[in-house]
């Protein structure tokens, strides 16, 4: 029999870990759910408002019916391994074997918190930089480690090599790069990868080179990072299915690393998810099976969806890069701001949201410092072209009131 229990020792409920205290409700979350209370056309998160493909929704569903309803190998299939691995030598040009370097997991997400909590210790530093995608911040915070920022600054949105090496500590572990990236769109030059290569081979860091958006590249050309020299030794590649198949809610992604830094991710992996969908796996397979002109199909689109968004932007006095590629234009809005009497970024999404009915990101979450992001905004363009066409009538018949 139970204990009698004093209510006043009942907790109604209890505050989140102080390493995660700080961060809250994802900003993702939230502004999902204002433009959902205010009818808003969602231009916020990243993810597409129409479906992957057939022929990869159709391998789904026969490995459904086909029985492929129970755990799978904590790895991965063997044959999702086998093709991650093969894409990863077409791209990287290195052999990376299945079973002892390839790793899937329930998304990229959990292939970032995985990596973070199998290879750091409290006390490590792990330089970021910024703006970043929100995930980084919180998976440091989780493995009891400190980051460390580096910002890439506009118009250009590249990092200054000074303030990269003034970063490095002694306690510094790990190096996170995102290229294409999350949220400027920049995909990064030669050049920019090889200085944080060589500051990684001077001090003994490891990088962690997010690469989610390697096949959704429209002027450039994406560069792996494990395939700089003497980066593949130090590097662990992660990536999803999500993006280019436009199969987020799927959560399938991967890590490709050397052995021994893939025996730690694994350590954290097993008790994060252990194992991810068996039947998406199946499906996955048969998606990085696709031919080159699938890829090359979806890019066309893509770029059709980033001229109609761009147009509508700068039609409303928006400033900004063309994103070479990825999902999103990162614009400055002051211009914009001033004519409406908007303090910052926030301040423009509220606005957006309740009065005009478009969902945008205010990206300042995006930075330590909050100011260096308060005169920008991040507008998503994975969406149908209707939906962006509506988002741009809204605009328009805002900006007419």
């Amino acid at each position: 029999m139970m204990p009698p229990t004093s209510e006043a020792n009942v907790p109604s409920a209890l505050p989140a870990s102080r390493s995660l205290g700080p961060f809250g409700t994802t900003i993702f979350a939230e502004i999902s759910r204002l433009a959902v209370q205010h009818g808003a056309v969602n231009l916020a998160q990243g993810f597409p408002d129409f479906d992957g493909p057939e022929h990869v929704k159709a391998a789904a569903i026969e490995a459904i019916r086909a029985g492929h309803g129970q755990y799978a190998r904590m790895l991965g299939l063997p044959a999702l391994n086998a093709e991650v691995s093969r894409c990863f030598r077409e791209r990287a040009g290195i052999d990376a074997d299945p079973d002892a370097c390839v790793t899937v997991t329930s998304g990229c997400t959990e292939a970032i918190a995985a990596t973070m909590l199998g290879l750091l210790n409290p006390g490590d530093e792990v330089i970021l930089f910024e703006p970043y995608y929100d995930s980084y911040r919180a998976c440091v915070a989780m493995a009891g480690a400190t980051a460390r920022f580096v910002t890439l600054r506009g118009p250009d949105f590249t990092y200054d090599p000074a303030e990269l090496e003034r970063a490095v500590t002694e306690r510094t572990r790990l190096i996170v790069v995102n290229s294409p990236h999350n949220p400027t769109g920049r995909v990064w030059t030669r050049a920019e990868l090889e200085g944080v290569a060589s500051v990684c081979r001077r001090q003994g860091l490891v990088a962690v080179s997010d690469e989610v958006y390697e096949h959704l590249v429209y002027e450039g050309a994406h560069i792996p990072f494990a395939s700089l020299e003497g980066m593949w030794e130090r590097t662990v590649t992660l990536n999803s299915l999500g993006k280019a198949f436009s199969l987020t809610g799927w959560k399938i992604g991967w890590s490709v690393a050397p052995a021994g830094l893939t025996k730690s991710i694994r350590a954290a992996h097993q008790f994060l998810t252990f194992a991810v969908s068996t039947p998406m796996q199946h499906a996955a397979v048969t998606a990085l099976r696709s031919p080159a002109s699938f890829y090359e199909a979806t890019r066309d689109e893509f770029r059709a969806r980033r001229a109609a968004l761009c147009a509508i932007l700068e039609r409303e006095g928006y400033r900004f890069r063309v994103p070479e590629g990825g999902y999103f234009v990162y614009a400055d809005h002051s211009a914009v701001s001033s004519r409406l009497g908007l303090a910052d970024d926030v301040a423009l999404v509220k606005h957006l949201i309740e009065q005009v009915g478009v969902a945008a990101i205010p990206p300042s979450v995006f930075y330590e410092n909050k100011a260096e992001g308060r005169g920008l905004i991040r507008w998503a363009f994975c969406k149908k072209l209707e939906t962006i066409e509506e988002a741009g009538r809204r605009l328009a018949a805002a900006r007419g009131r």
